[in-house]
């Protein structure tokens, strides 16, 4: 199964590069110089348009992520876990207006929520 990938030195997700000049697949930080040969030479692309909450679904991990900011400020209204990582909807429509989208960070509920 893949995994996402992260920095060791910056905690920024790490995506897939070619080292054409060793032949071989590398996963690189946008943010910095860190670099690590991947493990497996198979990378798949698929993209598809998804509301931002549709994002949420698919992503298991996302109170595990360290590049997100958390709030102790909005429990869980679920489990009232105190934590929570969030972030804003990314609409390309200039009439939608501002939607926070929250991740309960209790890995036995991750429960999904809106402001």
């Amino acid at each position: 199964m893949a995994t996402v990938r992260f920095c060791q030195n910056c905690s920024n997700m790490l995506y897939p590069r070619v080292d054409n000049e060793h032949s071989r697949l590398m996963y690189a930080c946008r943010n910095c110089e860190f670099e690590e040969v991947a493990e497996s030479n198979c990378v798949f692309r698929h993209e598809v348009l998804h509301t931002p909450s549709e994002k949420t679904m698919a992503v298991v991990d996302l109170g595990e992520d360290p590049t997100l900011p958390r709030t102790n400020a909005t429990p869980c209204p679920r489990c009232n876990w105190s934590q929570a990582v969030y972030f804003q909807s990314q609409s390309r429509h200039p009439d939608t207006r501002m939607t926070l989208y929250y991740v309960c960070c209790n890995t036995k509920c991750q429960h999904r929520w809106q402001s």
